[in-house]
């Protein structure tokens, strides 16, 4: 699944309508009837918490930081267990993608 299917499944978990406006980095979802926001939770800490607080996401997350990976874990209902590795990159990265991954597969479920 590419970055934008993660996000899009995700937003559709959360409820987000998706404004197809050609971004690369982000989604552009709607916000009322005249206004919207970027929004990525794959590279904004903000955007990820509120998205795993819509969610219900909380204490489902456990990181291990070792010597040159982070792990993040996730359980999704019904699922096993999936993990993040990043050989040399920040644990939050991690975590970010993993609250995506456990949004898109809520929205898969929908």
């Amino acid at each position: 699944m590419t970055d934008r299917e993660l996000l899009e499944a995700a937003a559709k978990a959360a409820g987000l309508e998706v404004i197809d406006m050609e971004t690369k980095d982000c989604l552009a979802i709607k916000i009322d009837y005249c206004n919207h926001a970027y929004w990525n939770p794959l590279t904004d800490d903000a955007d990820a918490f509120r998205l795993a607080v819509k969610l219900g996401l909380r204490h489902l997350f456990y990181v291990e930081v070792q010597k040159d990976c982070v792990q993040t874990s996730y359980i999704v209902p019904q699922e096993d267990i999936f993990y993040e590795s990043f050989k040399d990159q920040d644990p939050c990265a991690a975590t970010r993608r993993a609250i995506v991954r456990a949004a898109a597969e809520l929205g898969k479920q929908a």
